[in-house]
């Protein structure tokens, strides 16, 4: 296989993998078709042990309504050593994240461990990646071109919102390794679904498993509305738990 031409923005050996794993189409529309998307996901995270969700009070959304699901494509940013003020003036930025959008394929999620109330990401960033096919970004730092992004309708959750440029403060360290958000540990390949409700990361070796327990909480919790509706005493609901747990 030929590998795929870089941008040089950073040193090949801070890339740790080229490309990031598929996820098979049907297996993430059916987590699209999940009602409620990450309180059933987080609720089958929680039943299996599993530490994956940062809620959208840490990670806010720009777009309220915007759903992703897609396969992670991980970054890592950190601060520079060097003077903010001494790269402006020598037009040197350590920044890479072009990198990422390079080696991205469509459907992938950008995910950047970065630097908080400092932009890791802004307006041309996020429409190179929307060119490039991604459907979104996780940002655990800073942004800033909210109105650019909005308007192109890629979506971001991030830490913060800064217009203070990471051009000449933050340097990209590694691609596609394990990076920390939100106190969650992610990997290239790990599956992100976020809403306006939180941020989900399901380890990839777990995504199938999730997805059916995922379906079974929502089957189940359909089951329920449609008891409230009928009328059904809350002292008989209060005692129907067992009814609505699928566990198949």
């Amino acid at each position: 296989m030929i590998e795929k031409k870089l941008t040089g923005k950073i040193p090949r050996e801070r890339i740790e993998q080229m490309e990031v794993p598929a996820i098979d189409a049907a297996i993430l529309n059916g987590y699209r078709a999940l009602g409620d998307m990450t309180g059933a996901v987080s609720d089958a995270l929680d039943e299996l042990g599993v530490n994956g969700v940062v809620p959208s009070s840490v990670l806010k959304p720009t777009i309220a309504d915007a759903r992703i699901v897609g396969p992670a494509l991980t970054l890592r940013n950190v601060m520079q050593q060097d003077q903010p003020y001494k790269g402006a003036k020598d037009r040197i930025s350590r920044m890479a994240e072009i990198e990422a959008h390079n080696l991205a394929v469509e459907g992938n999620v950008l995910v950047i461990e970065g630097v908080d109330n400092i932009s890791n990401m802004g307006g041309i960033s996020a429409t190179i990646a929307l060119r490039q096919g991604e459907v979104g970004a996780i940002v655990d730092g800073g942004i800033r071109d909210v109105n650019v992004s909005k308007n192109i309708g890629f979506p971001l959750w991030s830490k913060s919102v800064s217009s203070i440029t990471g051009k000449w403060r933050v340097e990209t360290v590694a691609i596609n390794g394990c990076v920390n958000i939100g106190g969650v540990q992610v990997r290239p390949g790990d599956l992100v679904v976020a809403d306006e409700g939180a941020v989900c990361f399901v380890p990839k070796q777990l995504i199938e498993l999730v997805l059916k327990r995922a379906r079974e909480i929502t089957d189940g919790e359909e089951l329920r509305y449609k008891d409230i509706d009928a009328g059904v005493p809350v002292v008989e609901l209060a005692q129907m738990t067992h009814v609505y747990k699928f566990d198949a």
